[in-house]
C-alpha cells in the first residue's frame, strides 16, 4: 500500500503517468485492446459486407450499408470506450495507491456500476458539446437547404446569389466556431474529474460532476497541457502510422483495395491501444493530487494505512483484485 502520497506539479504528474503506464504496460493496454478490438471487429465487418455487395452487384446499397454500420458503430464506441475508461481509472487508482490491480479484476470493478458511468459520460457530452453540434447542424442546414444542388461541387458556376449564402453561412460559421470551441473546452475541463470521482468514490452522475467542478479549480489549466500533449501524442503516432494510407488515397483517388483498408483498420487497433490510456491515467493521477492539494488525503491515506481510521463508510466495497497476470 502506497502511503507516501504528496502535491505534485505538472512535470512530476507527467512524469508519473509515464512512469505507471511503462510499469504497468500490459494492464492499461489490455484494458484499452477490448475498446481498440471492437473498433477493429467493426470496421473489417464494414470493409467485408461492402466487399460482399459489390460482389454481388448490390453497390446501390452500399450508402444504407454506410449509414447503418457508422450508427452502430458510434453505439458500440460508446459503450466500450465508456467500459474502457472507467476500467482504466479504477486500475490506476489501484496502482497508483501500490494496490494489486489486473485487466480481469478492473473490468469487474466497474461493470456493476456501468451504467451510472455511461449516464454520467453523456450527460458531460451533451453539456459540453450541444452548442458544437448545434452550429455545425445549422451550417450544414444552410447549406442543405438553400445552395443550388451540386454548388459546392461547381463553385466556380456562376449563381452570386449562391455565393452570397454560403459565404455569409461560411463567415458566420467560423465566428460562432470560436467561442462554442473555447465554451466546449472549459466545460470539458470543469467535468474532467467526474469519471474518476465516480469511480473511486461510488458517486452518482451529477454528485460526481459537483465533485469534478470542486476538485478541478485551480488546476484546469494544469489538466488542459495534459490534454494538449495526448492530442499531440496522438496526432504524431497517428500521422506516423496512417501516414503510408493517406499517400495511397491521395495517389488512388481514395479508392483503396480491401487489403489495404484491413491493414489500416489493424494498425488502426495498435494506435488506439497504445495512446487509450495515456488521458486517463494522467486524469485520475490529477483526480489524487487535487484531494491531497484541497483535502488532505495524503494524511488521510496514511492513517488508514495504518489502521488509524475505518475506509469510508459511504462507499460501496469494491471487489478484491484477481491475483494473476495481467
Amino acid at each position: 500500500m502506497e502511503s507516501n502520497l504528496r502535491p505534485l506539479t505538472l512535470g512530476e504528474i507527467l512524469d508519473r503517468t509515464a512512469q505507471l503506464y511503462r510499469t504497468n504496460f500490459l494492464l492499461f493496454a489490455g484494458i484499452a485492446a477490448v475498446y481498440a478490438g471492437v473498433l477493429l471487429v467493426v470496421g473489417l465487418l464494414q470493409i467485408g459486407l461492402g466487399e460482399t455487395l459489390r460482389f454481388l452487384h448490390l453497390a446501390d446499397r452500399l450508402q444504407w450499408l454506410a449509414w447503418t454500420s457508422t450508427a452502430l458503430a458510434m453505439l458500440l464506441v460508446f459503450l466500450f470506450a465508456g467500459m474502457a475508461i472507467a476500467a482504466n481509472n479504477r486500475a490506476v487508482a489501484w496502482v497508483h495507491l501500490g494496490e494489486p490491480a489486473t485487466i480481469r479484476a478492473a473490468y469487474a470493478g466497474i461493470l456493476p456500476r456501468l451504467g451510472r458511468y455511461l449516464w454520467l459520460m453523456t450527460i458531460a457530452a451533451f453539456v459540453v458539446w450541444t452548442p458544437l453540434i448545434l452550429v455545425y447542424g445549422a451550417y450544414y442546414g444552410v447549406i442543405a437547404f438553400y445552395l443550388p444542388k451540386g454548388f459546392l461541387a461547381h463553385p466556380e458556376a456562376s449563381n452570386p446569389q449562391a455565393s452570397i449564402i454560403f459565404g455569409v453561412a461560411s463567415l458566420a460559421f467560423v465566428l460562432l466556431l470560436i467561442p462554442t470551441g473555447i465554451y466546449a473546452i472549459l466545460m470539458g475541463l470543469r467535468y474532467s474529474l467526474a469519471v474518476p470521482a465516480s469511480v473511486v468514490e461510488n458517486l452518482r452522475a451529477f454528485p460526481a460532476l459537483r465533485r469534478s467542478i470542486d476538485l478541478s479549480k485551480g488546476s484546469r489549466g494544469r489538466i488542459f497541457l495534459l490534454g494538449l500533449l495526448v492530442v499531440v501524442i496522438q496526432l504524431g503516432l497517428g500521422g506516423i502510422t496512417q501516414g503510408f494510407f493517406i499517400v495511397a488515397a491521395f495517389k488512388q483517388h481514395g479508392e483503396l483495395a480491401a487489403w489495404v483498408r484491413a491493414l489500416q483498420q489493424i494498425v488502426g487497433f495498435f494506435t488506439n491501444t497504445f495512446v487509450g490510456p495515456i488521458y486517463a491515467i494522467g486524469l485520475t493521477l490529477f483526480y489524487y493530487d487535487q484531494r491531497v492539494r484541497k483535502e488532505g488525503y495524503d494524511i488521510e491515506w496514511m492513517m488508514q494505512a495504518a489502521g488509524l481510521t475505518p475506509p469510508e463508510p459511504d462507499a460501496e466495497p469494491e471487489p478484491p483484485p484477481v491475483q494473476e497476470q495481467a
